[in-house]
């Protein structure tokens, strides 16, 4: 059994929640499999289904957080509801949902934040997915949960996060299909409302190294005082006054997000919210430069769902077919009156509706078309 955490913070180990889903907080030891010399842990929450839900072909999903955010992102609940968040969302359908911290994020081992590029990174995000599938082989991981052998393996990931799953994939085939949400494998960069001028984020090529002022510190200073502004706003019955300029967090929450909800995210003052990390790895510095993770995306031949909402951090979503152009299967959504920031919509159901048919989908193209995927997606062995 993989060792739990003395002190897990949210979710509880093996916490019940409506429709008989259960949360575990789960501590993986990696050894030194992100090649640092040095042993490192990636802490995940699993979100499991009932038993009597599972598919015949089981759907074990692999998600992973944005810049600045950690797992908690994937099983936070709005005010008013109660549902595990997007991950007990899916898992309430019958899906196994995996929620990691990355090295260097939030509860998982943290690096020098010098040594965290993509390389390390997503060879120790594989070793945790090989490591879960094979604790969901051999079964015990609650009582009564059965054992999974074999399942359908999807790769989700937000904003970085999506970064890493693209080169994850490229790299170690950890995936049956990938879901890229929230970032632009053509170029990541913040949009703004209309007439606005783009902040200017220094480009940095792979592998370089950081000129001039740090990019993470300029973030931050705006976060905070974007979060004054809107602050100072709050006296407005509770939304945005039609007269106010335009409103802080414009790409990363939609105006009907509770105002209080876009002011929590927004601060960056105090400990931060169960959704955010306060750290990151190194490699945040590279993912807004155009071309960023081009190779590994053009590699990729699974199946790939390209998501954004209708505000987000790229151009024109409508060009990230031709990134992915050796992928099987390419599909594309935006989701209306949603930020870049999509679990807070107040549309995110529509956007995991779509993800939780496109995965079905590819459950169905894997039967169809087992010469797409690499042999050691089929073992029942892990």
């Amino acid at each position: 059994m993989p060792r739990r955490s003395q002190a897990p913070r949210t979710p509880e180990p093996e916490a019940a929640m409506s429709d008989g889903v259960r949360v575990l907080d789960l501590d993986l030891d990696l050894g030194d499999a992100a090649g640092l010399g040095e042993p490192v842990r990636i802490r995940v929450t699993l979100t499991l289904p009932p038993a009597e839900a599972l598919p015949d072909a089981p759907i074990v999903c692999f998600a992973q957080p944005g810049a600045g955010y950690g797992r908690g992102y994937f099983g936070f609940d709005m005010p008013a509801a109660s549902g595990g968040g997007q991950a007990g969302w899916h898992a309430a359908r019958g899906w196994i949902f995996c929620a990691l911290d990355p090295l260097g994020v939030g509860e998982s081992s943290l690096p020098d934040m010098a040594r965290t590029m993509f390389e390390p990174v997503v060879a120790a995000s594989h070793a945790a997915v090989r490591q879960v599938l094979g604790h969901l082989a051999a079964g015990g991981l609650a009582e009564g949960f059965p054992s999974i052998r074999a399942p359908v393996v999807l790769g989700l990931g937000q904003s970085m996060g999506g970064a890493l799953t693209v080169v994850q994939q490229a790299h170690h085939d950890s995936f049956d299909a990938i879901a890229v949400l929230g970032f632009s494998a053509v170029q990541t960069r913040s949009s703004v409302p209309p007439g606005a001028r783009p902040a200017d984020v220094p480009e940095l090529a792979r592998g370089a190294a950081p000129r001039g002022p740090d990019p993470l510190a300029q973030e931050a200073r705006r976060a905070a005082a974007a979060n004054a502004r809107l602050l100072a706003l709050r006296a407005s019955a509770g939304r945005y006054p039609s007269a106010a300029p335009t409103p802080p967090g414009w790409l990363y929450h939609y105006e009907d997000v509770p105002l209080q909800v876009v002011a929590r995210d927004l601060d960056f003052s105090g400990p931060p919210p169960p959704w955010r990390s306060p750290t990151m790895p190194g490699l945040v510095h590279f993912v807004t430069a155009a071309g960023a993770i081009a190779p590994e995306a053009a590699s990729i031949v699974v199946p790939v769902l390209a998501a954004f909402g209708e505000r987000d951090s790229l151009e024109d979503p409508r060009l990230e077919a031709k990134a992915y152009r050796h992928a099987v299967d390419f599909s594309l959504f935006i989701c209306p009156r949603m930020g870049h920031m999509h679990n807070f919509a107040s549309t995110r159901e529509v956007l995991w509706s779509r993800i939780h048919h496109w995965g079905l989908h590819v459950a169905d193209l894997k039967g169809r078309l087992p010469q797409v995927w690499p042999a050691q997606l089929f073992s029942d062995s892990y």
